[in-house]
């Protein structure tokens, strides 16, 4: 009786191992026509340096059928690739029988490592990576532009040193003129600087680009921090350029500056009749503190678009400045202090206690001030010697005798449109700053502006960095 049962109870078990093998194998398609989905056609990484790794790439690969597949390879299409995997967290060349159940997904995950090459320009490399599931064969194509790079760490300039627009020049930690010498940066020179990294000039330098080819200062980031959204736009990317208190006669000229902590400081010398700084056609930009911080110092500032700040876009204590075409504005895209676009301090009678320095002496001529906080931390300027001329604001007022012919309560219509991350402070075809500056107030060095076109070529200049251009019809 007992064996007979225990033959009944094997022989049911065995029926219901049969069973559970079926709906097992019942469970994973066969079907060719079983395809998978990918996230997307092609994975690029856009521009990285060569000789380094890069950031990580995700493809999503979608199994929308309702029984469960199997991969029989995942693998790239050269044995000499540039790329290398990672699937579902384990690393390797190639990857065989990896199931995806019936509507579920699996991540990949792709590097690349490019060589240096003999190219100037960005070079694409390029791969196929390959998928075969039930004998059909799915490519997904993987690609990058490699970009040759000088590798600056550490670096102290002790002589005159000429950067070129050969290859950008990443700076790893600090990059230092020393007293005595000059660094000269020639048109379409790109410093890319990584984090905390930054420029201590205490000797001295000419960086001057051209209309086209401005010298770049920026991170060293190339690629994308969401899709179609470049690391471009995030402050804070690297620390920003110190002008220490010992360096006179630096000029930066169609430069641009962006996605610093810092912005430029001008260090304190305690003397203003020598220019420490001469800044032209030039766009200083996103800064997590002020974009240009200056220190009882002389600076002059010649068409330039200083904008985007989480602090004052420009500070300025005592000193002799200034100001003609420049534009400032601020549309930071982060938290910010709420200080106004241009804070000047020690320029009272009432600010010498404690400090011997002299008052500040300052000029702004055809000039904006507008953005999303208030122009100026001050509204009056009564026994100063701060003038502003033809200088539209956003606030309503009057003109006295610091505030001269300036438009109050105007919105200069620049294309800015914050919320799409498109920050660009040229003038729309209704503003009320086209033509309404001074022709006399425009200095010389400024006769173009930073797109190599007359300032006054139409009679009166516009106010601002930028030469209105009216669209193509």
């Amino acid at each position: 009786m007992n064996k007979a049962r225990y033959l009944i109870l094997a022989f049911i078990s065995a029926l219901i191992g049969l069973a559970m093998t079926a709906c097992i194998s019942d469970d994973f398609s066969t079907s060719p026509d079983d395809r998978l989905t990918f996230s997307t056609d092609t994975v690029s990484f856009d521009t990285v340096f060569t000789g380094q790794g890069t950031p990580t790439a995700r493809l999503l690969v979608f199994n929308h059928a309702k029984k469960a597949v199997n991969i029989s390879s995942i693998r790239f299409a050269r044995q000499d690739t540039e790329f290398s995997l990672n699937v579902d967290g384990m690393s390797g060349e190639t990857f065989s029988d990896v199931e995806i159940r019936g509507g579920d997904s699996i991540y990949v995950f792709i590097e690349c490592n490019l060589p240096e090459s003999a190219n100037k320009e960005p070079h694409l490399v390029s791969d196929r990576l390959q998928f075969v599931t039930n004998g059909v064969t799915q490519e997904v194509e993987v690609e990058a532009y490699g970009q040759n790079v000088t590798r600056l760490r550490g670096t102290v300039l002790t002589e005159d040193t000429y950067f070129n627009d050969s290859v950008p020049y990443v700076v790893t930690d600090s990059l230092i003129v020393e007293a005595g010498a000059t660094l000269y940066a020639a048109p379409g020179t790109r410093l890319l600087f990584h984090d905390k990294a930054k420029l201590v000039v205490r000797g001295r330098i000419e960086a001057v680009g051209e209309p086209g080819r401005l010298v770049q200062l920026r991170g060293d980031r190339l690629d994308n921090v969401l899709p179609d959204v470049p690391y471009a736009i995030l402050a804070g990317q690297w620390q920003g350029v110190n002008i220490a208190s010992g360096s006179f006669d630096n000029r930066l000229e169609y430069v641009q500056m962006q996605s610093t902590v810092e912005g430029l400081t001008i260090d304190s010398c305690a003397l203003d009749d020598r220019t420490r700084l001469t800044l032209v056609n030039s766009w200083l930009h996103n800064s997590q503190g002020s974009v240009l911080t200056s220190r009882y110092a002389r600076v002059n500032a010649y068409g330039v678009c200083f904008s985007e700040a989480a602090n004052a876009v420009v500070s300025l204590t005592g000193g002799v400045h200034d100001f003609s075409q420049c534009t400032i504005s601020n549309y930071y895209l982060f938290s910010g202090s709420g200080e106004p676009l241009l804070y000047l301090s020690h320029l009272y009678p009432d600010d010498r206690i404690g400090n011997s320095a002299p008052l500040m002496q300052a000029d702004f001529g055809n000039c904006i001030l507008y953005g999303m906080r208030s122009s100026i931390n001050t509204s009056s300027l009564a026994d100063t010697n701060v003038y502003l001329r033809y200088v539209l604001l956003k606030e309503n007022g009057e003109d006295d005798d610091h505030f001269i012919l300036c438009l109050w309560g105007k919105d200069p219509l620049f294309y800015t449109v914050r919320e799409d991350y498109y920050f660009n402070y040229r003038l729309r075809p209704e503003s009320p700053a086209i033509a309404a500056g001074n022709p006399t107030l425009v200095a010389a060095p400024t006769l173009t502006d930073i797109d190599g076109l007359p300032r006054l070529s139409a009679g009166a200049p516009d106010l601002g960095a930028y030469v209105y251009v009216a669209p193509a019809e």
